[in-house]
């Protein structure tokens, strides 16, 4: 009686057949993902990681720190995370470059946020909404989106430069630190006095900027120090129909109208346009505390023994402060008037060399040549290089004497740091990742043909 063949071995035509199929699919071209559904995911990548809530006090940096690490894996980085304060996790990421031994780049960002007032905006704050009729993504996080935009842009444009074959000839690190909207004392002050930073030979730092309303890219090489202080009044109390000299209301108010003319003196120069914001001393009041409270508001018929304001005044690389100091002893809060102040932050407008904290911007300085050949290169164009009007963690590398810019990619933009309703264009975004990618492949190379040899030691 004839065996019968086994019902998993196949026929000679069968396998035939079989052949014929897999040579096919093998000589067949693979759908490749067209441009616009590689610009939504894109798109949707930074959607998400807008949506994770890491606004102040009560940051979600658990969540942000985990996505980030997803995205480091799928761009190809080495990660570690650092948490050099409990509960405040630093996410560090490497790409390692082909001459370690040259002075690396470092691409900073901070992964917190200010506090919003959700009633305020037409979306949630943290929905990354997306108006498809005029691309614009609302989220509280974009810098206009604080600073959740540049993050990413480094990341998508290391996407591209991996995907396109290039290694870098210098270390890259990226850094997602935490605490920079609370002055970053536990997040990036505490990194750069770690081991871990002064292994890493940083060479340069680019940090955050600002939006542009018109066409020129804004790029910043210093920024204003801040000086937080309290002013406390003192006089003797009295009935509120009395009247008579030395209330501490009076002797506080007679230093808040010296306190505004000088305000005013400083902002006229501004509105003139003598002077850009980050050139001039601003000067704010951040409160005002004074009377006798009860349950339903205040006591009316009391004049108070006490009365204090709050300022917050921030001082350009250039101010003398000496000068500043003695305006504040003698006219703002003069003991003469029982006047007293205190500074609750005071930071140095110098480096921990003397010299003012500044990032040399012009031909003295190679890395700024790089920079700028490299937006030039892009398509982009730059303005003429600002003190930034508020603080950044990139003071803690210039006090250091290591060059940091600040530079945020968007241009056609109207600045809405830390207001309601934030948002940014989604063409914008897409153009600032090929930004990042012209520098960063201009500063991660070495040309030794077109730097001397000095230069070529700072490089």
């Amino acid at each position: 009686m004839a065996s019968k063949k086994s019902s998993t071995q196949a026929s000679p035509m069968a396998a035939a057949a079989a052949s014929l199929l897999l040579g096919l699919l093998l000589v067949l071209p693979v759908p490749a993902v067209s441009s616009s559904d590689a610009e939504e995911a894109v798109v949707s990548r930074f959607r998400e990681y807008l949506r994770i809530d890491t606004a102040q006090p009560a940051p979600d940096y658990a969540a942000a720190v985990a996505f980030l690490r997803g995205q480091a894996g799928a761009a190809g980085l080495e990660a570690r995370t650092l948490e050099l304060v409990a509960g405040k996790p630093l996410l560090l990421l490497r790409w390692p470059g082909r001459r370690p031994s040259l002075p690396s780049l470092l691409l900073n960002s901070h992964t917190d946020v200010v506090p919003s007032e959700p009633h305020k905006w037409d979306h949630p704050p943290f929905s990354a909404a997306l108006d498809e009729a005029s691309g614009r993504i609302y989220a509280h996080t974009t810098f206009n989106m604080d600073m959740k935009c540049v993050g990413m842009q480094y990341l998508e444009a290391i996407r591209r430069l991996r995907s396109a074959g290039f290694i870098p000839d210098r270390n890259i690190y990226l850094t997602f630190v935490p605490d920079e909207e609370i002055g970053g004392h536990e997040g990036i002050e505490a990194f750069v006095a770690s081991k871990e930073f002064k292994d890493m030979n940083v060479g340069l730092v680019l940090d955050e900027g600002l939006a542009s309303p018109g066409e020129e890219y804004r790029v910043f090489y210093g920024e204003r120090s801040p000086w937080w202080l309290t002013i406390k009044a003192k006089g003797a109390p009295g009935h509120g129909a009395k009247l008579y000299d030395g209330s501490a209301m009076e002797n506080l108010m007679k230093s808040v109208e010296a306190i505004r003319r000088f305000r005013t003196s400083q902002f006229d120069l501004v509105k003139s346009g003598a002077k850009a914001e980050g050139d001039v001393v601003s000067v704010n009041f951040a409160y005002l505390k004074a009377g006798t409270p009860t349950p339903t508001g205040f006591v009316m018929n009391l004049q108070p023994s006490e009365a204090e304001i709050g300022l917050d005044i921030r001082l350009p690389p250039s101010v003398h402060t000496e000068a500043l100091e003695k305006r504040l002893a003698e006219e703002w809060a003069p003991s003469s008037r029982n006047l007293t102040f205190e500074f609750k932050q005071k930071t140095s407008v110098l480096d921990n060399f003397g010299k003012p904290a500044v990032t040399p911007a012009d031909s003295s300085n190679v890395w700024w040549a790089l920079f700028e050949e490299a937006v030039k290169r892009a398509g982009g164009k730059l303005g003429k290089p600002e003190i930034f009007p508020a603080s950044t963690d990139a003071r803690y590398f210039r006090v250091l004497g290591i060059p940091a810019f600040g530079f945020s990619p968007m241009t056609n933009t109207p600045i809405l740091l830390h207001d309601h309703n934030e948002f940014l264009s989604k063409d914008e975004y897409l153009k600032g990742i090929g930004i990042y990618e012209s520098i960063i492949r201009t500063l991660a190379t070495l040309k030794d043909s077109n730097v001397d040899y000095e230069s070529r030691a700072e490089l």
